[in-house]
Protein backbone atom coordinates (compact mmCIF):
# COMPACT_ATOMS: atom_id res chain seq x y z
CA UNK A 1 0.00 0.00 0.00
CA UNK A 2 1.51 3.65 -0.64
CA UNK A 3 2.28 5.38 1.80
CA UNK A 4 2.01 9.35 2.01
CA UNK A 5 3.82 11.41 4.83
CA UNK A 6 2.07 14.72 5.84
CA UNK A 7 3.61 17.24 8.26
CA UNK A 8 2.45 18.86 10.92
CA UNK A 9 4.98 20.75 12.83
CA UNK A 10 4.21 20.00 16.99
CA UNK A 11 4.04 23.13 19.66
CA UNK A 12 5.96 20.89 22.31
CA UNK A 13 8.72 18.27 21.00
CA UNK A 14 10.92 16.06 23.02
CA UNK A 15 14.38 16.20 21.11
CA UNK A 16 17.86 16.09 22.45
CA UNK A 17 21.69 16.57 20.32
CA UNK A 18 23.23 13.91 21.48
CA UNK A 19 20.56 11.01 20.55
CA UNK A 20 20.34 12.56 17.01
CA UNK A 21 24.64 12.70 16.59
CA UNK A 22 26.06 8.86 15.70
CA UNK A 23 28.99 8.00 17.64
CA UNK A 24 30.94 7.59 14.28
CA UNK A 25 30.31 11.38 13.50
CA UNK A 26 33.81 13.00 13.11
CA UNK A 27 32.94 16.31 15.11
CA UNK A 28 31.30 14.31 18.19
CA UNK A 29 34.40 12.00 18.13
CA UNK A 30 36.94 15.36 17.75
CA UNK A 31 34.98 17.17 20.51
CA UNK A 32 36.46 14.21 22.77
CA UNK A 33 39.62 14.38 22.39
CA UNK A 34 39.95 18.17 22.02
CA UNK A 35 40.46 19.79 25.50
CA UNK A 36 40.27 24.09 25.32
CA UNK A 37 39.84 25.07 29.03
CA UNK A 38 43.46 26.53 28.72
CA UNK A 39 41.69 29.11 26.68
CA UNK A 40 40.03 31.02 29.67
CA UNK A 41 43.38 31.53 31.19
CA UNK A 42 44.80 32.24 28.14
CA UNK A 43 42.76 35.01 26.70
CA UNK A 44 41.71 36.72 30.40
CA UNK A 45 43.83 39.72 30.09
CA UNK A 46 41.96 41.10 26.71
CA UNK A 47 38.04 41.47 28.58
CA UNK A 48 37.61 44.32 31.00
CA UNK A 49 35.96 43.55 34.59
CA UNK A 50 32.51 44.71 33.58
CA UNK A 51 29.84 44.90 30.81
CA UNK A 52 28.61 42.47 28.93
CA UNK A 53 29.53 38.89 28.95
CA UNK A 54 31.40 38.26 25.28
CA UNK A 55 31.38 35.30 23.03
CA UNK A 56 32.71 32.43 25.14
CA UNK A 57 37.25 31.83 23.89
CA UNK A 58 36.15 28.11 23.59
CA UNK A 59 33.28 28.64 20.99
CA UNK A 60 35.14 31.54 18.72
CA UNK A 61 38.35 28.86 18.56
CA UNK A 62 36.21 25.57 17.76
CA UNK A 63 34.43 28.36 15.20
CA UNK A 64 37.36 28.87 13.45
CA UNK A 65 38.27 25.60 13.70
CA UNK A 66 34.97 24.40 11.79
CA UNK A 67 35.17 27.43 9.32
CA UNK A 68 38.86 25.89 8.31
CA UNK A 69 37.71 22.15 8.20
CA UNK A 70 34.60 23.14 6.16
CA UNK A 71 36.35 25.47 4.00
CA UNK A 72 34.26 28.62 4.56
CA UNK A 73 35.96 31.97 4.73
CA UNK A 74 33.01 33.90 5.29
CA UNK A 75 31.95 34.87 8.60
CA UNK A 76 28.21 34.90 8.01
CA UNK A 77 28.70 31.87 5.78
CA UNK A 78 30.18 30.27 8.95
CA UNK A 79 27.30 31.41 11.53
CA UNK A 80 24.13 30.20 8.61
CA UNK A 81 26.08 26.60 7.78
CA UNK A 82 26.92 25.80 11.15
CA UNK A 83 23.56 26.71 12.48
CA UNK A 84 22.36 23.94 10.20
CA UNK A 85 24.46 21.41 10.84
CA UNK A 86 23.10 18.98 14.22
CA UNK A 87 26.66 17.50 15.14
CA UNK A 88 28.50 21.34 14.65
CA UNK A 89 26.16 22.36 17.23
CA UNK A 90 26.93 19.31 19.20
CA UNK A 91 30.49 20.34 19.11
CA UNK A 92 30.37 23.48 19.70
CA UNK A 93 27.79 23.39 23.07
CA UNK A 94 24.77 24.92 21.55
CA UNK A 95 21.21 23.71 21.61
CA UNK A 96 18.84 23.36 18.40
CA UNK A 97 16.85 26.36 19.58
CA UNK A 98 19.87 28.40 21.08
CA UNK A 99 20.80 31.07 18.82
CA UNK A 100 24.66 31.35 17.81
CA UNK A 101 26.79 34.12 18.07
CA UNK A 102 26.41 37.53 15.28
CA UNK A 103 28.94 37.20 12.40
CA UNK A 104 30.30 40.18 13.42
CA UNK A 105 31.17 39.14 16.98
CA UNK A 106 33.37 36.66 15.25
CA UNK A 107 35.26 39.47 13.57
CA UNK A 108 35.77 41.67 16.17
CA UNK A 109 36.90 38.42 18.71
CA UNK A 110 39.28 37.73 15.54
CA UNK A 111 41.16 41.23 16.06
CA UNK A 112 40.92 41.72 19.99
CA UNK A 113 43.38 38.78 20.22
CA UNK A 114 46.96 39.34 19.32
CA UNK A 115 49.17 37.13 17.25
CA UNK A 116 50.76 35.08 20.10
CA UNK A 117 47.66 34.15 21.12
CA UNK A 118 46.82 32.10 17.98
CA UNK A 119 50.49 30.79 18.14
CA UNK A 120 49.99 29.52 21.47
CA UNK A 121 46.84 27.58 20.48
CA UNK A 122 48.18 26.09 17.33
CA UNK A 123 50.98 24.54 19.49
CA UNK A 124 49.12 23.56 21.90
CA UNK A 125 47.02 21.22 19.27
CA UNK A 126 50.07 20.66 17.91
CA UNK A 127 50.74 19.04 20.69
CA UNK A 128 47.92 17.13 21.14
CA UNK A 129 49.08 15.27 17.60
CA UNK A 130 52.08 14.63 18.36
CA UNK A 131 51.24 12.92 22.00
CA UNK A 132 48.46 11.23 19.59
CA UNK A 133 51.50 9.56 17.39
CA UNK A 134 50.21 11.45 14.82
CA UNK A 135 53.58 13.70 13.92
CA UNK A 136 57.22 11.94 13.56
CA UNK A 137 58.81 15.14 12.85
CA UNK A 138 61.55 13.02 10.41
CA UNK A 139 60.55 14.74 7.14
CA UNK A 140 58.66 17.94 6.45
CA UNK A 141 57.10 19.01 3.59
CA UNK A 142 57.02 22.71 2.68
CA UNK A 143 55.54 24.66 0.34
CA UNK A 144 53.33 28.12 -0.49
CA UNK A 145 49.52 29.40 -1.22
CA UNK A 146 49.06 32.99 -2.47
CA UNK A 147 46.17 34.33 -0.09
CA UNK A 148 44.06 36.99 -1.17
CA UNK A 149 44.03 40.16 0.71
CA UNK A 150 40.79 42.10 2.14
CA UNK A 151 41.69 44.68 -0.12
CA UNK A 152 40.65 45.94 -3.53
CA UNK A 153 43.38 47.07 -6.46
CA UNK A 154 41.46 49.86 -7.08
CA UNK A 155 41.98 51.48 -3.52
CA UNK A 156 45.50 51.95 -4.62
CA UNK A 157 47.70 55.42 -4.60
CA UNK A 158 51.30 56.32 -5.45
CA UNK A 159 53.35 56.28 -2.88
CA UNK A 160 54.95 59.32 -2.05
CA UNK A 161 58.88 60.04 -2.89
CA UNK A 162 61.15 62.24 -1.09
CA UNK A 163 60.51 64.94 -3.83
CA UNK A 164 57.49 66.43 -4.62
CA UNK A 165 55.04 63.72 -5.99
CA UNK A 166 54.41 66.24 -9.41
CA UNK A 167 58.14 65.98 -10.08
CA UNK A 168 57.39 61.87 -9.37
CA UNK A 169 54.56 61.65 -11.46
CA UNK A 170 56.36 63.54 -14.93
CA UNK A 171 59.33 60.96 -13.79
CA UNK A 172 56.92 58.41 -14.53
CA UNK A 173 55.02 59.58 -17.38
CA UNK A 174 53.85 56.12 -18.56
CA UNK A 175 51.13 55.19 -16.08
CA UNK A 176 47.73 54.62 -16.08
CA UNK A 177 45.29 57.21 -16.58
CA UNK A 178 43.89 56.50 -13.60
CA UNK A 179 47.29 57.41 -11.75
CA UNK A 180 47.69 60.47 -13.56
CA UNK A 181 44.04 61.98 -12.20
CA UNK A 182 45.98 61.12 -8.52
CA UNK A 183 42.88 59.66 -7.85
CA UNK A 184 41.85 55.67 -6.76
CA UNK A 185 38.97 54.62 -8.41
CA UNK A 186 37.69 53.47 -4.84
CA UNK A 187 39.07 56.09 -2.11
CA UNK A 188 39.50 54.08 1.17
CA UNK A 189 37.79 55.15 4.15
CA UNK A 190 40.63 55.08 6.46
CA UNK A 191 44.76 55.44 5.62
CA UNK A 192 46.22 52.85 7.70
CA UNK A 193 49.88 52.91 6.03
CA UNK A 194 52.36 54.48 8.14
CA UNK A 195 54.38 57.52 6.57
CA UNK A 196 57.49 54.91 6.22
CA UNK A 197 54.76 52.91 4.14
CA UNK A 198 53.58 55.92 1.67
CA UNK A 199 57.22 56.75 0.65
CA UNK A 200 59.15 55.35 -2.30
CA UNK A 201 62.07 53.22 -1.71
CA UNK A 202 62.55 52.51 -4.99
CA UNK A 203 66.60 52.87 -6.25
CA UNK A 204 66.84 55.40 -9.50
CA UNK A 205 67.52 52.06 -11.12
CA UNK A 206 64.34 50.07 -10.36
CA UNK A 207 62.26 53.33 -11.54
CA UNK A 208 63.43 53.40 -14.58
CA UNK A 209 63.06 49.65 -14.94
CA UNK A 210 59.39 49.94 -14.18
CA UNK A 211 59.33 53.20 -16.78
CA UNK A 212 60.56 50.76 -18.98
CA UNK A 213 57.91 48.30 -18.71
CA UNK A 214 55.15 50.75 -18.71
CA UNK A 215 56.68 52.72 -22.26
CA UNK A 216 56.13 49.33 -23.63
CA UNK A 217 52.01 49.43 -23.20
CA UNK A 218 52.20 53.43 -23.38
CA UNK A 219 50.29 53.43 -26.87
CA UNK A 220 47.01 51.32 -26.08
CA UNK A 221 47.61 50.92 -22.23
CA UNK A 222 43.74 52.06 -21.96
CA UNK A 223 42.82 50.57 -24.72
CA UNK A 224 44.20 47.29 -24.81
CA UNK A 225 41.51 44.20 -24.39
CA UNK A 226 40.74 43.88 -20.22
CA UNK A 227 41.90 47.59 -19.65
CA UNK A 228 38.32 48.64 -18.70
CA UNK A 229 38.23 45.81 -15.50
CA UNK A 230 38.66 46.47 -12.37
CA UNK A 231 42.54 46.24 -11.31
CA UNK A 232 43.65 45.74 -15.07
CA UNK A 233 46.07 48.94 -14.70
CA UNK A 234 49.73 48.00 -14.68
CA UNK A 235 50.78 48.67 -10.76
CA UNK A 236 53.85 47.87 -8.71
CA UNK A 237 54.79 47.64 -5.17
CA UNK A 238 58.10 49.91 -5.65
CA UNK A 239 55.34 52.72 -6.55
CA UNK A 240 52.29 51.70 -5.18
CA UNK A 241 50.64 50.90 -2.17
CA UNK A 242 47.23 49.62 -0.17
CA UNK A 243 45.70 52.08 2.21
CA UNK A 244 43.26 49.75 3.43
CA UNK A 245 45.72 46.74 4.22
CA UNK A 246 49.66 48.31 3.80
CA UNK A 247 50.92 44.85 4.41
CA UNK A 248 49.23 43.60 1.51
CA UNK A 249 51.25 43.33 -1.43
CA UNK A 250 50.58 42.95 -5.33
CA UNK A 251 51.61 39.59 -6.63
CA UNK A 252 50.81 37.52 -9.72
CA UNK A 253 50.97 33.43 -11.19
CA UNK A 254 51.24 32.59 -14.84
CA UNK A 255 47.53 32.94 -16.21
CA UNK A 256 46.28 34.46 -13.17
CA UNK A 257 45.35 38.11 -12.50
CA UNK A 258 47.60 40.57 -10.56
CA UNK A 259 45.73 40.77 -7.14
CA UNK A 260 46.82 41.94 -3.31
CA UNK A 261 47.68 38.91 -1.63
CA UNK A 262 50.03 37.30 1.24
CA UNK A 263 52.02 34.98 0.55
CA UNK A 264 51.23 31.76 3.16
CA UNK A 265 54.16 29.37 3.85
CA UNK A 266 53.15 25.96 5.26
CA UNK A 267 55.09 22.67 6.79
CA UNK A 268 53.45 19.28 7.23
CA UNK A 269 54.68 16.12 8.31
CA UNK A 270 54.88 13.31 6.14
CA UNK A 271 53.79 11.23 8.28
CA UNK A 272 49.63 11.55 8.95
CA UNK A 273 50.16 14.92 6.93
CA UNK A 274 49.47 17.10 9.99
CA UNK A 275 50.28 21.07 9.77
CA UNK A 276 53.70 22.00 11.79
CA UNK A 277 54.32 25.58 11.16
CA UNK A 278 51.86 27.97 8.85
CA UNK A 279 52.78 31.61 8.85
CA UNK A 280 51.58 34.97 6.08
CA UNK A 281 54.29 36.54 4.58
CA UNK A 282 54.61 39.30 2.62
CA UNK A 283 53.40 38.10 -1.15
CA UNK A 284 56.50 40.55 -2.96
CA UNK A 285 59.37 37.97 -2.26
CA UNK A 286 60.22 34.60 -3.53
CA UNK A 287 59.21 31.27 -1.92
CA UNK A 288 63.29 30.91 -1.51
CA UNK A 289 63.92 34.05 0.09
CA UNK A 290 61.53 32.89 3.01
CA UNK A 291 62.89 29.60 3.92
CA UNK A 292 65.50 30.21 6.39
CA UNK A 293 62.95 31.68 8.25
CA UNK A 294 61.08 28.78 7.75
CA UNK A 295 63.42 26.59 8.78
CA UNK A 296 64.60 28.18 12.34
CA UNK A 297 60.99 28.55 13.08
CA UNK A 298 60.23 24.73 12.55
CA UNK A 299 63.20 23.40 14.00
CA UNK A 300 62.45 25.45 16.85
CA UNK A 301 58.88 24.47 17.40
CA UNK A 302 60.03 20.57 16.85
CA UNK A 303 62.62 21.19 19.17
CA UNK A 304 60.38 22.29 21.75
CA UNK A 305 57.88 19.13 21.41
CA UNK A 306 60.72 16.75 21.54
CA UNK A 307 61.26 15.83 17.61
CA UNK A 308 64.30 15.40 15.50
CA UNK A 309 63.86 16.74 12.21
CA UNK A 310 66.14 15.24 9.58
CA UNK A 311 64.71 15.71 6.06
CA UNK A 312 62.96 18.31 4.55
CA UNK A 313 61.12 18.44 0.83
CA UNK A 314 60.23 21.63 -0.95
CA UNK A 315 59.64 22.36 -5.08
CA UNK A 316 61.99 24.06 -7.39
CA UNK A 317 60.22 27.20 -6.09
CA UNK A 318 62.65 26.93 -2.56
CA UNK A 319 65.82 26.39 -4.92
CA UNK A 320 68.96 28.76 -4.29
CA UNK A 321 73.16 28.09 -3.67
CA UNK A 322 72.33 29.98 -0.62
CA UNK A 323 69.73 27.62 0.87
CA UNK A 324 71.46 24.59 -0.15
CA UNK A 325 74.39 25.91 1.82
CA UNK A 326 72.40 26.94 4.69
CA UNK A 327 70.73 23.73 5.32
CA UNK A 328 74.08 21.98 5.02
CA UNK A 329 74.94 23.77 7.76
CA UNK A 330 71.87 22.86 9.83
CA UNK A 331 72.42 19.56 9.45
CA UNK A 332 69.44 18.86 7.12
CA UNK A 333 69.47 16.75 4.97
CA UNK A 334 67.33 18.43 1.88
CA UNK A 335 65.05 17.14 -1.33
CA UNK A 336 64.72 20.64 -3.23
CA UNK A 337 65.50 20.25 -7.09
CA UNK A 338 67.56 22.99 -8.48
CA UNK A 339 66.11 25.08 -11.45
CA UNK A 340 65.47 24.28 -14.99
CA UNK A 341 67.83 27.35 -15.83
CA UNK A 342 70.65 26.26 -13.45
CA UNK A 343 73.77 25.60 -15.51
CA UNK A 344 77.32 24.54 -13.64
CA UNK A 345 79.33 26.40 -16.20
CA UNK A 346 79.36 27.48 -19.68
CA UNK A 347 78.65 24.56 -22.14
CA UNK A 348 81.29 22.61 -23.21
CA UNK A 349 83.17 23.64 -20.64
CA UNK A 350 84.60 21.27 -17.79
CA UNK A 351 85.52 22.37 -14.37
CA UNK A 352 88.63 21.00 -12.17
CA UNK A 353 86.94 21.10 -8.46
CA UNK A 354 90.70 20.46 -6.91
CA UNK A 355 92.36 23.71 -8.41
CA UNK A 356 89.18 25.41 -9.12
CA UNK A 357 89.45 26.11 -12.97
CA UNK A 358 87.12 25.71 -15.94
CA UNK A 359 88.69 24.08 -18.98
CA UNK A 360 87.94 25.29 -22.84
CA UNK A 361 86.88 23.14 -25.77
CA UNK A 362 90.51 23.82 -26.94
CA UNK A 363 92.07 22.50 -23.80
CA UNK A 364 92.72 25.87 -22.42
CA UNK A 365 92.86 26.86 -18.72
CA UNK A 366 89.93 29.59 -17.30
CA UNK A 367 91.00 30.87 -14.04
CA UNK A 368 89.22 31.69 -11.22
CA UNK A 369 89.43 35.41 -10.81
CA UNK A 370 87.00 37.05 -7.84
CA UNK A 371 83.80 36.79 -5.64
CA UNK A 372 81.29 39.30 -5.78
CA UNK A 373 77.68 39.97 -5.54
CA UNK A 374 75.03 40.66 -8.09
CA UNK A 375 73.68 43.94 -7.91
CA UNK A 376 70.25 43.10 -9.42
CA UNK A 377 69.28 40.09 -6.94
CA UNK A 378 72.40 40.33 -4.12
CA UNK A 379 73.44 36.86 -5.00
CA UNK A 380 77.07 36.12 -5.05
CA UNK A 381 78.99 35.05 -7.86
CA UNK A 382 82.36 34.20 -8.33
CA UNK A 383 83.55 35.23 -11.90
CA UNK A 384 86.40 33.16 -14.17
CA UNK A 385 88.34 35.18 -17.06
CA UNK A 386 90.64 34.31 -19.43
CA UNK A 387 93.53 36.62 -20.69
CA UNK A 388 93.07 38.51 -23.88
CA UNK A 389 96.82 36.91 -25.40
CA UNK A 390 94.51 32.76 -24.79
CA UNK A 391 91.67 33.82 -26.56
CA UNK A 392 93.14 36.25 -29.44
CA UNK A 393 94.53 33.76 -32.05
CA UNK A 394 92.04 30.61 -30.88
CA UNK A 395 90.24 28.73 -33.62
CA UNK A 396 86.99 28.82 -32.55
CA UNK A 397 87.08 32.59 -31.45
CA UNK A 398 84.52 33.71 -33.43
CA UNK A 399 82.08 30.82 -32.14
CA UNK A 400 83.22 31.43 -28.60
CA UNK A 401 83.09 35.41 -28.33
CA UNK A 402 81.53 36.80 -30.99
CA UNK A 403 83.06 39.59 -33.37
CA UNK A 404 84.05 42.31 -30.50
CA UNK A 405 84.76 40.79 -27.57
CA UNK A 406 88.16 39.79 -26.99
CA UNK A 407 88.40 37.49 -24.29
CA UNK A 408 86.52 34.62 -22.83
CA UNK A 409 84.78 35.69 -19.10
CA UNK A 410 81.73 34.23 -17.40
CA UNK A 411 80.23 34.00 -13.75
CA UNK A 412 78.66 31.04 -11.97
CA UNK A 413 76.86 30.68 -8.61
CA UNK A 414 79.66 30.69 -5.39
CA UNK A 415 77.63 27.77 -4.12
CA UNK A 416 78.35 25.42 -7.26
CA UNK A 417 79.27 22.63 -5.06
CA UNK A 418 76.44 22.87 -3.02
Amino acid sequence: MQGKKEYQEKLFAHFQLSERVPETNFYLRLGGVLNLDYLYKLTRPYYGESGQKSIDPIVFFKLCLVGYLENIISDRDLIQHSSMRLDILYFLGYDIDEPLPWHSTISRTRQLYPETVFEEVFTQILGICIDKGMVSGHTQAIDSAPIKANASMDSLELKVPKEDLDTHLRSIRHISSMDKTGNPLRQSKKNKASKQEKEITASEGELQAIKSRNKKWSKDQDQRPGAGNKGSKYTSNKTHYSPTDPDARISVKPGKARKLNYMSQLSVDTAHHVITDIRAYHADKKDNQYLEDITNRLKSRLHKQGLLWHTLVADTGYSSGENYAFLEQEGLQSFIPPHGTYKGGPEGFNYNEEHDYYVCPEGKIIPFKKVFYETKNNTKKKEYRASKSLCIHCPIRLECLGKSTQEKKFTVTYYREQ
